[in-house]
């Protein structure tokens, strides 16, 4: 598989705000299996001796290059954390097995589910009390000076491909880490937005249920491309927020015959009618498209699946005469409604007939 990194000009532009604190624990795998991260630090732009340096931070790129090369050389996603190499491929695989999820949801508790085969040095709990759903890192073994680093990265990277996996922003309600705040502690809000706590009694991250509903967006070409260069999903930020939209399809499916005004729906999710225009605009859709979207399929399902005449149909959908209805069927399928459920009819294989 071919590896997409910086160029030499893109590793040292930009902010360095990743301690150094990571590329020491970086460094620290290669000295457990007795080799050198000469090369590695040499490829990023790091000297040595910054190493040394508690306060120093390294850019994005330099800690992506850094880690790339060192996962390849190590051949050991996971950079030493475990009792046994995690080999190049193995967080690959856990992304292929999740891809054909139909939600967000069946997605994370298929990764955290997989990743106890790579390894039991620790386990992903996934949980949804009162609304919200957690993941919990389980420790099954002394993870030693990489625990930081080990726990960091694992909730980091689920985190981050959760996002991308859904094409959407995943507000945090929480994230804990069962140690004392570090000297660099402020990289940490950075890359988990939301409130940090220290001195929990395990790493986990917490967020609103309702992001489990989601749709996965993503398929395999998207996988190959995203694999290709996947650790910036450690860093990048989504301003997108999906959940909005979703919500609102949510609230018109319940009843498409309502009226639905943005301040009724506004006020139903708790935000103003300017916020809910701007985030649907964002989203390149507007509510009347959504309305429209709503009434369509249940329209068709009614068509479809029972008898109902027309007429009823159309009061069903929030329209005052069946003409209107039938005007704005045909603008979203191209054919009437009784034209539709006549020729969906036809297609419906018949049974065969008895010899």
């Amino acid at each position: 598989m071919k590896i997409l990194t910086p160029s030499p000009t893109e590793l040292t532009i930009g902010r360095a705000a990743t301690p150094i604190a990571f590329i020491r624990a970086i460094v620290t795998g290669y000295r457990r299996l007795g080799m050198d991260p000469a090369n590695a630090l040499a490829q990023a732009q790091i000297p040595p001796a910054l190493l040394e340096t508690p306060d120093a931070r390294v850019t994005a790129a330099q800690m992506e290059v850094m880690s790339g090369v060192a996962m390849q050389e190590l051949d050991d996603e996971t950079l030493g954390w475990f009792s046994r190499r995690l080999p190049w491929g193995s967080y690959g695989m856990l992304c292929r097995a999740s891809l054909t999820s139909p939600t967000l949801e069946v997605a994370l508790k298929r990764w955290c589910r997989h990743h106890r085969l790579l390894t039991e040095d620790i386990v992903l709990d996934f949980s949804q009390p009162r609304g919200s759903a957690t993941i919990r890192i389980v420790e099954h073994t002394g993870l030693g000076e990489l625990r930081e680093f080990c726990l960091v990265s694992t909730l980091r990277y689920l985190l981050g491909y959760a996002c991308w996996l859904v094409d959407s922003r995943i507000a945090l309600a929480e994230t804990t880490f069962p140690f004392p705040a570090p000297h660099h502690a402020d990289a940490y809000h950075y890359l988990f937005p939301g409130p940090v706590r220290f001195d929990a009694d395990t790493a986990s991250l917490s967020f609103d249920a309702r992001y489990l509903e989601l749709p996965v967006r993503r398929d395999e070409k998207a996988l190959q491309t995203m694999l290709q260069r996947a650790l910036p999903l450690t860093v990048l930020q989504y301003r997108r927020d999906r959940l909005l939209v979703h919500s609102v399809a949510q609230i018109l499916a319940t009843d498409p015959a309502a009226a639905h005004t943005a301040e009724d729906v506004a006020a139903q999710l708790n935000t103003s009618v300017r916020t809910l225009h701007r985030q649907l605009k964002e989203e390149g859709v507007s509510l009347q498209r959504l309305k429209n979207e709503a009434r369509r399929e249940r329209a068709i399902k009614l068509l479809l699946q029972t008898r109902k005449p027309v007429k009823q149909i159309a009061a069903a959908v929030g329209f005052d005469s069946e003409k209107s209805f039938a005007r704005a069927f045909r603008e979203w399928t191209g054919v009437a409604p009784s034209a539709y459920r006549i020729g969906a009819s036809a297609e419906t294989p018949q049974p065969a007939s008895p010899r």
